[in-house]
């Protein structure tokens, strides 16, 4: 666990949960799933302490729940979200090197490597509680960043304080949207391995058989156009909340409410756009698949093809040896010493005549 203090001139980690909230400012909790888990009993105790509600019960677990979907619910003293990122697992770093040619396997590998592990957010007027996995680096990239944030506020007083975070909700919509915009970084490495699978479909000197990563990308994707529009419904129903918060008369208070609903709707804009891109993957895999057959049956079809000329120019060949091989006294040529050569010629002929009429009606090529 690991506790921060964030105001609007300052930002702080504490060594332990303070026993009052801090005058100024809001209080950062962000959890392990398991340290979460253990220590729930004494984030209840400490929430109570500061006049916030406990956290119910359902929203323990679902907290806690590894598989749960993203999804967004609210009591009338806190707001709780759910949200899967999209991220390469531990291990993945060397899919990313930027290469020209992969394989199969590394295609195979890149569609394993997507991680959706849920987030949970518990937002309170003055209190942020954040439910990470194990492996998340999304906690330490924000502290690492308002560190900065406070750098450059020292720096430059005007524009560092402008950046830091406002309220809870503020800070939770900058991590759902840094969740949402590392999709980029796998973006780019699922685009070059499923156009390496999309490469070896449709490539003729080889034969492919490799059909279950076939249909395990089509599966992988399947899971990301519906991850994508859980968030989408998720973060929707976070605005349509937001916009259902009562009104205040602080002029402040709402232009902070301004803010959390232009940033909602970039969010969501986001969102959006990932789940543009998942079904144009999707579409080109689908099309590489349907070209991949279109190709196997015009390679087909011209095997055919040639087959059928071929027979067709033997026929006549075929048609003239069993004539002359008929058992009959008298047939012409028979006795003539050149007779065998008049038919060889005859039958060279009637070859090239055929091969020419079929080269003239284009059935022995596809091109002009």
């Amino acid at each position: 666990m690991r506790v921060f203090h964030i105001q609007q001139d300052s930002f702080q980690e504490l060594t332990a949960l303070p026993e009052v909230l801090p005058e100024r400012g809001f209080l950062w909790l962000g959890y392990g799933r398991r340290e979460f888990e253990v220590g729930e009993a004494a984030a209840q105790q400490a929430l109570a302490r500061w006049g916030c509600g406990n956290i119910v019960d359902l929203h323990v677990s679902d907290l806690i729940n590894n598989q749960l979907p993203s999804h967004f619910d609210y009591t009338s003293w806190y707001d709780m979200l759910v949200f899967r990122r999209l991220a390469a697992a531990p291990g993945s770093q060397d899919l990313f090197v930027d290469d020209e040619h992969g394989t199969l396997a590394s295609a195979q590998r890149a569609l394993r490597a997507i991680d959706t592990s849920p987030v949970g957010f518990a937002v309170f007027d003055r209190v942020l509680v954040t439910v990470h996995p194990t492996d998340c680096q999304v906690r330490e990239f924000f502290a690492q960043k308002l560190d900065r944030l406070i750098e450059g506020r020292e720096k430059a007083p005007a524009r560092g304080s402008a950046r830091l975070p406002a309220s809870p909700a503020d800070l939770m919509l900058r991590m759902v949207n840094h969740m949402v915009d590392s999709y980029l970084e796998l973006r780019r490495l699922l685009t070059r391995q499923l156009g390496t699978l999309q490469r070896v479909l449709l490539d003729q000197s080889s034969e492919f058989d490799d059909w279950p990563l076939l249909l395990e990308s089509r599966d992988a994707l399947h899971r990301l156009e519906d991850t994508c529009e859980d968030q989408r419904a998720a973060i929707q129903e976070w605005i349509d909340a937001l916009d259902e918060w009562p009104a205040d008369g602080d002029p402040h208070a709402t232009r902070e409410r301004e803010l959390l609903r232009v940033r909602s709707r970039d969010v969501l804009e986001h969102v959006e756009r990932v789940l543009t891109h998942v079904r144009r993957l999707e579409s080109s895999a689908e099309s590489a698949v349907q070209m991949h057959f279109s190709a196997l049956g015009h390679r087909t079809n011209s095997i055919m093809r040639t087959l059928t000329v071929l027979t067709a120019i033997f026929l006549p060949l075929n048609l003239i040896t069993g004539i002359f091989g008929m058992n009959f006294e008298w047939m012409p040529l028979i006795k003539n010493a050149n007779g065998f050569w008049d038919a060889a010629l005859l039958m060279v002929a009637v070859a090239l005549g055929l091969w020419f009429l079929f080269r003239r009606k284009r059935y022995l090529s596809s091109s002009r």
